[in-house]
């Protein structure tokens, strides 16, 4: 999916790590697995279905780095489904 999206003239950075602040002190740290042009973020996963957890997952990451849209997409034996935060 990277080399496609990069294919397309996508800006994309993978394996993006997100550092995690509160009352500016450094709390942790998450990674999200793709980033597109600075403004989405795209996390793959090779599951059945999407779990409450993944959503979380991803809201978290939208809440750390202020970005308004992610797109969460699993994929299962070449099949693949895709929820939009």
């Amino acid at each position: 999916m990277l080399i496609e999206l990069q294919k397309s003239g996508l800006k994309t950075e993978a394996q993006t790590p997100i550092t995690v602040y509160y009352d500016n002190e450094i709390v942790g740290e998450f990674v999200a697995d793709v980033v597109v042009e600075n403004l989405i973020i795209l996390e793959l996963k090779s599951v059945r279905r999407i779990a409450k957890a993944h959503e979380v997952q991803l809201v978290n990451y939208l809440t750390a780095t202020h970005k308004d849209v992610g797109l969460l997409k699993i994929s299962e034996n070449k099949k693949s489904k895709s929820k939009e935060k």
